[in-house]
């Protein structure tokens, strides 16, 4: 469509050229009846032309949109494939703002590579019939002085503007640091307020604000400087060059072409060839000037085959990170030998139901810091497991690497596929949508059915987890809100209990989730999950919870570690 429309739009003008003409033709003349014949022609010629004119800003922008819409399906579908987002955030650090390129850069490199396409080829393609058409009238000397000067001017513009694609990048970059310090004081707000944050949180927003504004300045600054390069260069002088080339006809009294022309006919060969000329001079100004933006879209395309190399590299487990090691782990790796340095991605993992296994796995961090160097114990089906330790000594990073989010540095880990393993935070995230899609996440209300469940169903377990007075108070399943606004902390907290009773896997892991729940409560709770096959990896203080685990798994926070039963009459202690 626009290819057609750029055609049509180019014979439209050349049809309004030998209009025109005509029409000052015979005003000149003093032909009235031609006057209101040519002046007839072009209105009804009017809505023609202006169908052209739009369809080609139709074309074009449904041209974007299904750009923008393929590129972004595309690169949406690497970024949520596994746990592609959460590497790229947790474990590379060569892309700090994911969000920004995926929407903004992504948006501004199809626009901008839609509009080259456009102003790219209406005016190759006004050149080559302009050229023909003025080849008959003054000679080809002529036009090819022209695409001569286009030649030059163009290489010469293009030096020019090399810095361009370099500080566009540097603007994203800095454009996404101002958006990334502002989405943590929205996220961060509560804490912020609490600590009254307020001066030293401006001071880091004005500060990444000042590097964008001075960026933004010396870009304003080159883009004036280059811009008067580019408007003489292009719209002036290609214009003076215009004028020479039209005249030399005219102005050379033993030039063949009007030795018996009338001064009429003078007049009405110099417009029809001067705004031939002017449109050629027009169409090779506007191809010059189309170097400009593909200097700018150069550093959109930087950014943006940035982000494909890092998703491919992270849908195929390989990531990259600035390592930096503190002494404390430098001093564990010293205790290993040289021969044998951790790896990532060079465990053995095996899937295997109803047990957890880890057979000589070292906890390091993607940063490299070693927690534990050598972890093996064992866990089945039934065996209820209490994790302790004080921050930092592993718990989280034990569960990361059990939920495949961290790669293995080494060792074997037994385990059921990841879909069999669930997870319940301190605080739950509440997905958007309807108080049903809260029980069922990540499942559809589709997928619910196809599973066998009802809404019935769902209530019992809502009732399980004393939470179906909700049900009455927020006006059933279907009710949208912001869950994470609406609910309290113990109620979110037992939320994500009836969405661990809903999907029943065979290990769960539950990480300080019953801090905001009574101790009848959680009893209840865990009595349940022991009644349906659910085997509870726990990380919690609470001394209420001893008599619900079978067995105990204490780091030392210095590297060590101790699993063992727990025995009647042991606190978390040990003793």
């Amino acid at each position: 469509m626009v290819a057609l429309s750029l055609v049509a739009r180019t014979v439209c003008d050349l049809w309004m050229i030998q209009n025109g003409t005509a029409v000052e033709s015979s005003i000149i003349r003093r032909n009235f009846n031609a006057f209101v014949q040519n002046l007839m022609k072009f209105m009804y010629a009017m809505p023609l032309i202006a169908v052209c004119n739009n369809l080609l800003k139709f074309g074009l922008d449904k041209l974007k949109l299904s750009f923008r819409s393929r590129l972004s399906t595309y690169l949406f579908k690497m970024y949520l494939s596994g746990f592609t987002y959460y590497k790229m955030v947790n474990l590379d650090n060569r892309i700090a703002n994911a969000d920004q390129l995926l929407t903004q850069d992504v948006e501004k490199f199809c626009n901008s590579l839609a509009d080259l396409y456009s102003n790219i080829s209406k005016p190759l393609l006004d050149i080559c019939i302009y050229v023909k058409e003025l080849t008959g009238a003054i000679g080809a000397q002529g036009p090819a002085f022209m695409l001569a000067y286009l030649a030059v001017s163009g290489l010469v513009l293009t030096r020019l503007r090399g810095p361009v694609g370099g500080l566009t990048v540097t603007e994203q970059r800095l454009e996404g640091e101002l958006r990334f310090v502002n989405s943590r004081l929205i996220t961060n707000c509560e804490e912020i307020a609490f600590y009254q944050g307020n001066e030293r949180e401006k001071t880091t927003v004005m500060s990444a604000l000042q590097r964008l504004v001075k960026h933004l300045n010396k870009f304003i600054w080159f883009r004036f400087l280059i811009g008067i390069v580019d408007t003489v260069t292009a719209k002036y002088l290609a214009t003076c060059v215009g004028y020479c080339v039209v005249s030399r006809p005219f102005l050379d009294l033993s030039h063949p072409r009007h030795l018996h022309s009338t001064h009429t006919q003078l007049m009405e060969d110099y417009y029809r060839s001067g705004r031939m000329l002017v449109r050629l001079a027009q169409a090779i100004g506007r191809l010059v000037l189309a170097g400009r933006e593909m200097t700018r879209l150069a550093g959109y395309t930087a950014r943006v085959t940035e982000l494909i190399t890092v998703l491919k590299d992270l849908n195929q487990g390989t990531y990259k990170r600035t390592m930096v090691t503190n002494s404390q782990s430098q001093q564990k790796s010293a205790s290993r030998e040289p021969s044998q340095p951790f790896v990532p991605g060079t465990g053995e993992l095996i899937e295997m139901d109803n047990i957890i296994s880890f057979d000589h796995v070292p906890l390091v961090t993607p940063n490299g810091d070693i927690l534990i160097p050598d972890l093996t114990f064992e866990v089945r089906s039934g065996m209820n497991c209490l994790v302790c330790g004080p921050n930092g000594c592993g718990k989280s990073s034990l569960f990361r690497v059990l939920g495949e989010l961290w790669p293995l540095f080494g060792g074997r880990l037994v385990k059921p596929h990841r879909e069999k393993l669930f997870y319940i935070p301190q605080r739950p995230y509440m997905t958007l949508g309807t108080l049903r899609d809260q029980i069922t996440y990540p499942d559809t209300v589709e997928q619910m059915h196809a599973k066998g469940f009802t809404d019935e169903g769902l209530a019992e377990y809502m009732k399980q987890v004393q939470l179906n007075y909700i049900l009455e108070r927020d006006e059933g399943w279907d009710t949208v809100q912001d869950w994470m606004d609406v609910l309290s902390g113990g109620e979110k907290q037992r939320v994500a209990m009836a969405r661990l009773l809903y999907h029943k896997p065979q290990f769960a892991i539950l990480d300080e989730c019953t801090s905001a729940v009574s101790v009848d409560v959680e009893g209840m709770i865990y009595r349940r999950c022991r009644e349906m096959d659910i085997t509870l990896f726990t990380v919690s203080h609470r001394k209420s919870l001893w008599q619900h685990h079978e067995f105990v798994l204490q780091f030392d926070g210095h590297g060590a570690y101790e699993f063992k039963r727990i025995e009647p009459g042991m606190d978390e202690f040990g003793s």
